[in-house]
């Protein structure tokens, strides 16, 4: 399990990074919820160049043979990314791109499938098969300015 949400969660665990730290003007949030899940929040602005919203997790967690990352979420409709970095001072991350139904539903992401990009370009290097994990994430950026919210369950490595 690499993250499971319950009552007793800290939302101190998870830290928020918008286009601010490039000057845009975008608004995430994070916080447990009644439920006990964590609710990724807020709205993204197209203003000053921004565009994005994303919440993100450290830990180090070992992948030994898992091959799927399989998240629990509910979402509003909008595309999201899910992300991971083998190590924490890589400039890029790993990508996956899901689209969200609006009800309750399991995600699942084959590790391999991860793209490397930064800043919006892919890069060319392999996709993920690194042996660790040491942060996890969600991003929101659909080149649009809209609200989002993102519930969250459950992270699993399977």
């Amino acid at each position: 399990m690499l993250y499971q949400f319950d009552k007793n969660s800290s939302a101190s665990d998870w830290r928020i990074v918008d286009d601010v730290v490039m000057g845009g003007r975008s608004d995430g949030s994070f916080r447990i919820n009644e439920e006990g899940n964590g609710v990724f929040e807020g709205s993204v602005s197209l203003e000053n160049n921004g565009g994005f919203s994303s919440v993100r997790h450290r830990a180090t967690f070992q992948v030994q043979g898992q091959k799927t990352i399989k998240i629990r979420l509910k979402g509003d409709g909008s595309n999201y990314q899910f992300r991971v970095k083998a190590d924490t001072n890589d400039r890029h991350s790993y990508i996956a791109d899901f689209q969200t139904s609006g009800d309750w539903q399991t995600v699942e992401i084959q590790l391999s499938a991860m793209y490397p990009a930064f800043r919006g370009r892919n890069l060319s290097i392999p996709n993920f098969n690194q042996a660790k994990i040491e942060e996890i994430a969600f991003l929101i950026g659909n080149k649009k300015a809209q609200t989002f919210r993102l519930e969250i369950k459950s992270i699993e490595l399977i």
